[in-house]
């Protein structure tokens, strides 16, 4: 047990290192003063002897035991994860959009700070990497469920940025190498076909008839939608401009430079612009807001006239962003190009496009293998009726 002893009047620290009792006095009397002061160093040592960051020269440099211990010292002295996190994230952080900036913060401060305190960054290793993903995995996510797969990888992509950066700086291995991600299940779209589309725009509230009717047509998402400003409308070119969303009631640019388009206007989102504009032009920066001018916020309208309205139409329960699935499987249903339609939702390819939606077309178009049957039966017909043989 470590204790603050005194001799001769002067205090000395009597405490036990690397299995050796260990004796170095000060040179301080012995009063409270000192003895307070002399407390708060012990305390200090003892933390840094558990975590292995303690450098006994570099409290008692002239000290005969010093040069025994030489061989023990950590690496570089690296602080704890904590610290060093912190200091990584004001690096990090000033490329990073608000939203990022919070969700890298949170998954610090609730998750990662929390699980590796008082442990040195260069101590941690992949076995701590595994630990924390399984820890993650008994945590209650959303609606009560387990935290879902995307979440847990998301937190462990902060910390391998965190690791990575500790890892060149330390010259030690990250220990998040070679950890796979955890297999996130794949999303299943639930598009609205062009019946329910009308039945939907037939009934909505009066006020939100136009909101929906661009959400339908477009394909934005619901952070696009709700930060558009008149600004960003080109009626002469017929053109929505996305630039900005709005997330968490703040204004940000565009996820990626994908994301950053334009949309083309079909003839019933071109008039549904200009009656809203005539409503809220004149009120508000934003194309759809609140009486008030303000931002429409996504919960109220979610849980105030979205859901309300597919109860009473007896449609099954769907999120608000089905209104850009649906867009998309409308797009490739009437025969537009596919890399017209990538374009218009933002993806830098039409792999995703046909990935995610290419099954929904045959159920909107019948094209289920007739066109080929229809092709095939013609030419053998043509070979017939000139009396070949197929």
């Amino acid at each position: 047990m470590a204790s603050i002893n005194t001799r001769n009047g002067y205090l000395f620290f009597d405490f036990r290192y690397k299995g050796v009792r260990c004796r170095e006095y000060t040179k301080l009397r012995d009063n409270a003063v000192n003895r307070k002061r002399a407390e708060k160093l012990l305390r200090k040592m003892e933390a840094e002897m558990e975590l292995g960051q303690f450098d006994y020269r570099a409290y008692f440099p002239e000290s005969d035991r010093a040069s025994r211990f030489d061989s023990a010292l950590p690496i570089r002295n690296s602080p704890l994860f904590e610290d060093f996190a912190d200091e990584w994230f004001r690096h990090a952080s000033v490329g990073y959009r608000d939203s990022q900036q919070k969700t890298v913060r949170t998954h610090i401060d609730i998750h990662l700070a929390p699980f590796f305190r008082n442990k040195s960054v260069t101590r941690i290793k992949k076995a701590d990497v595994l630990a924390l993903r399984t820890h993650l995995a008994s945590l209650p996510g959303r609606g009560g469920d387990r935290m879902s797969a995307s979440a847990i990888n998301h937190v462990l992509s902060s910390l391998n940025q965190i690791m990575a950066d500790a890892a060149e700086r330390y010259d030690v291995t990250n220990p998040c190498d070679g950890v796979k991600r955890l297999r996130v299940p794949k999303t299943e779209v639930h598009p609205f076909s062009m019946e329910e589309v009308r039945l939907i725009l037939d009934h909505v509230r009066p006020d939100f008839h136009d909101y929906y009717t661009v959400r339908f047509f477009t394909g934005m998402r619901t952070a696009e939608i709700h930060g558009l400003k008149w600004k960003h409308v080109d009626f002469e070119r017929r053109e929505i401009l996305i630039r900005e969303t709005l997330v968490n009631g703040q204004t940000e640019s565009t996820k990626t430079d994908g994301s950053e388009r334009e949309i083309h206007m079909s003839e019933p989102v071109y008039q549904a612009l200009h009656r809203q504009q005539q409503a809220t032009g004149s009120v508000s920066e934003y194309v759809f807001c609140t009486r008030k001018g303000t931002p429409l916020s996504n919960n109220n309208v979610t849980k105030r006239v979205w859901y309300p309205l597919l109860r009473h139409l007896g449609l099954r329960k769907r999120r608000a962003y089905q209104t850009r699935h649906t867009a998309a499987t409308l797009w490739l249903a009437a025969g537009e190009n596919p890399e017209w339609i990538a374009r218009q939702m933002g993806h830098t390819s039409t792999e995703m496009l046909f990935r995610v939606y290419s099954r929904y077309v045959p159920n909107l178009t019948r094209r289920d293998g007739s066109a080929f049957e229809r092709l095939l039966t013609n030419v053998f017909d043509e070979k017939r009726e000139q009396g070949e043989t197929p």
